[in-house]
């Protein structure tokens, strides 16, 4: 992945920050990664549990010192980010890659593996493709295209404050939130700039998944706020407010996540549209 210049390596030997024009509480550089330690730290994470304020009072001038925030969970049950098989090495350049392509080739490459499944268990091909169908309603099998940009209503960052607060208070399922900063462009890319192997199922270059991500953020004005091992929790500035806008919606989060469809209520998009609608947290789970 093309990097940015990294300024965490100063915090090695200036830990409060100063010479990067913060105040940072106690914490740790993490360079830990699933082949061994990272040349350079890719976080520094707090010693204690995130509380609310943290997030607005670093926010702005770790962004002027080329970091970014995002809460991370040490009390995962895989442990804190120096036990999440980080693979930085394996990630490539958000930039490089068109989402649309992206989405498209995870629609249909679900359709392919469902009927692959089918065939190979000897079932009835009608009735598998009868459960994609109402799965997939009101869509076909063809990508059906990006949902329609929406209005900003709220800052964004301003958003991203307000649920870092939220979530800090206890409001997840989250267990030990604590505050990170990413050396990062922009807040799309903090998963591919740590080698975020959470989806690893799914896709196993999550800079892919970044790409879709940066997308939203022009689009609804997200900001990525919260990672555990695999759980993503983003912010949402400009949410769809119309049922038609939240299933198109909908589409991008089935090929961009599909446990979050097939793994949660009814398992149809048309009923997870419904949640989408003036919804500014999105929630991410991969198996």
């Amino acid at each position: 992945m093309a990097t940015l210049p990294n300024p965490l390596p100063k915090l090695a030997s200036d830990p409060s920050g100063r010479s990067l024009g913060l105040r940072l509480p106690p914490g740790r550089l993490i360079d830990a990664t699933d082949d061994g330690p990272w040349p350079e730290p890719l976080l520094w994470c707090a010693e204690k549990s995130a509380s609310s304020g943290n997030w607005a009072a670093l926010g702005v001038p770790a962004g002027r010192a080329g970091l970014l925030p995002v809460l991370v969970d040490a009390g995962d049950s895989q442990g804190g980010p120096e036990h999440w098989e980080l693979m930085p090495g394996d990630v490539s350049y958000p930039g490089d890659h068109d989402v649309e392509d992206v989405l498209a080739e995870y629609w249909e490459y679900w359709e392919d593996e469902e009927a692959e499944e089918e065939a190979g268990e000897g079932g009835d091909s009608f009735a598998a493709d009868f459960e994609l169908a109402e799965l997939l309603a009101p869509y076909g099998p063809e990508w059906p295209g990006l949902a329609p940009a929406a209005a900003l209503s709220v800052d964004p960052d301003t958003c991203a404050a307000q649920l870092a607060d939220s979530l800090a208070e206890g409001h997840s399922g989250f267990k030990d939130l604590r505050l990170a900063l990413v050396p990062a462009r922009r807040s799309a890319d903090i998963p591919a700039a740590l080698g975020w192997s959470g989806p690893v199922n799914h896709d196993n270059d999550v800079a892919r998944l970044c790409a879709v991500m940066r997308s939203w953020e022009d689009r609804f004005g997200m900001r990525v706020v919260a990672l555990g091992f695999d759980v993503l929790v983003v912010s949402v500035a400009a949410p769809p407010t119309t049922l038609a806008d939240a299933e198109a919606l909908a589409a991008e989060h089935f090929a961009f996540c599909p446990d979050n469809v097939t793994q949660n209520g009814s398992g149809k998009l048309r009923d997870y549209a419904k949640e989408l609608v003036g919804e500014r947290v999105w929630q991410f789970w991969w198996d």
